[in-house]
């Protein structure tokens, strides 16, 4: 008996120290913080921060006023965690700037052997978690992270801002997971002219951000990875042009990452697209080595649009509602297209508002293209004269095969101006009755080493295989009657 009461006051006791050590850290109210959503807790809070005993600061429930940035120097405070306790508390940010500003010294890489040990001891991994920040002034921002090493935000939403997470000048190893970016007038997650290497954002919601959802503008980045996320509705009618994720290397380069298992669509828009990829220079390169993998991508003028790219790789997504053009890759090099869905499911283009839809595959001033293993379903891309669900214009070496285009508008691959293309083993077919389709392929006599093989096609108005000039061999193709 007395063994078991002695065991007892243990557990009381362990109990007891457990409870004693999850509340260590830095209550915010204790510091003078009302969290009534009137008094300016700028000061409190600040306070809060410089003088917790461990670097943990607690936002008990609450609606916490603050009128300036509040500056996170970690060099000087030590690692830092903010937390509003499983997302009971606010801030509201009621001036320009980031309600919170995290700054380090690191200027190393990811190697360990690159850090200084003082940075590694007392910069690493500020967390932001369960807590929301929201903007009252035109020009908040949510959070800014300057030279710090492993920053993570995990269960925090941000509202309401202009931008709502910005990297600049030189950042390590980033995660956001678990998150809602949402309503922003400018952009949700903006990687903005940073140096940038092992980031992952996964697992959250980044919608109704009008400047962009995720934002990369210049900078070297290396290893970004979007994963398991609703990118959505972040587009502006009154720009020049709108992207749920833009990708735009300007002077520097973006390489090495992933867009993968994402529902990504918003509106269409002047100059939109689901995805940009936009390399910098007069040449592909600076932008590339990605991969955009399983995706469901829809409701824009474009849904992926590769601009002077070099190695990337489109395959297994779901595409609806390409307002111009589903995928549109120009000037660029080494691209791979394969196993995509391009489906004009009825249920989805129903009314006035999307039955112009086009859809369909251009490829233009491009070099080094596989598109194989797709099924294009009521593509409407191009015109009476010119164009098809697979559009090929001024482009060299490009391989078509193994796809089903099935009631292409006016043409199913049109080629004009190219030179070493294949089209080879495709079934090309219109059951639609609506007698539009010109033919089922075309190629154009300004094009050069063009060779059409093996494919199964349906005879159109003018007929199913038109293959002018010298430079084109159409051989071994079987026409059906549909």
């Amino acid at each position: 008996m007395k063994s078991l009461k002695t065991g007892k006051l243990l557990l009381t006791g362990l109990v007891a120290l457990a409870c004693e050590l999850s509340v260590l850290g830095a209550d915010v109210r204790e510091f003078g913080a009302a969290g009534d959503g009137k008094t300016d807790d700028t000061a409190a809070i600040g306070r809060a921060i410089s003088e917790s005993p461990d670097g943990r600061v607690r936002f008990p429930r609450g609606t916490y006023r603050i009128t300036q940035t509040i500056e996170i120097a970690l060099a000087r405070l030590g690692p830092v965690s903010l937390s509003g306790e499983g997302g009971v508390a606010r801030i509201l940010m009621e001036a320009p700037g980031p309600a919170f500003r995290f700054s380090g010294t690191h200027e190393g890489t990811a190697n360990p052997d690159s850090f200084d040990p003082e940075t590694l001891e007392r910069e690493r991994m500020p967390q932001v978690e369960g807590l929301e920040i929201a903007g009252t002034h035109e020009e908040a921002d949510g959070l800014e992270f300057y030279r710090v090493m492993q920053p993570t935000l995990r269960g925090v939403l941000i509202r309401d801002v202009r931008h709502g997470v910005r990297l600049v000048e030189r950042n390590r190893n980033l995660i956001i997971e678990s998150s809602h970016i949402y309503h922003c007038s400018g952009i949700g997650v903006f990687l903005d002219n940073v140096d940038l290497h092992q980031a992952i954002i996964q697992g959250s919601h980044i919608s109704y951000c009008k400047g962009g959802g995720i934002v990369v503008s210049g900078g070297g980045i290396r290893n970004l990875h979007i994963t398991g996320n609703t990118i959505e509705y972040n587009y502006d009618p009154g720009a020049m042009e709108s992207a749920d994720i833009r990708i735009n290397s300007a002077e520097g380069t973006v390489r090495e990452g992933s867009i993968v298992g994402n529902t990504i669509q918003a509106r269409p828009s002047p100059g939109g697209a689901n995805i940009r990829m936009v390399g910098g220079g007069n040449s592909p390169g600076k932008t590339g080595l990605w991969s955009i993998t399983g995706n469901h991508i829809s409701n824009q003028e474009i849904n992926v649009h590769l601009d002077r790219t070099r190695g990337v790789s489109i395959s297994g997504n779901t595409f609806l509602r390409g307002g111009k053009k589903t995928i549109l890759v120009e000037r660029s090099r080494n691209t791979v297209v394969t196993g995509d869905t391009i489906d004009r499911h009825p249920d989805y283009y129903h009314g006035e508002r999307y039955r112009d839809m086009a859809d369909g595959i251009r490829i233009r001033e491009s070099e080094g293209v596989i598109l194989s293993g797709l099924l294009i379903d009521g593509a409407r891309l191009g015109d009476p004269e010119a164009g098809g669900a697979i559009d090929v214009l001024d482009s060299s070496e490009v391989t078509i095969t193994g796809s089903q285009i099935l009631h292409p508008r006016y043409r199913g691959i049109h080629v004009s101006g190219s030179r070493n293309v294949q089209v080879v083993t495709n079934t090309i077919v219109d059951r639609s009755g609506d007698g539009l389709q010109v033919a089922a392929i075309e190629v154009g006599g300004d094009s050069e080493g063009v060779l059409v093989r093996g494919n199964l096609v349906g005879e159109g108005r003018d007929g199913a295989i038109l293959a002018e000039g010298e430079g084109v061999l159409a051989e071994g193709n079987r026409e059906t009657s549909d």
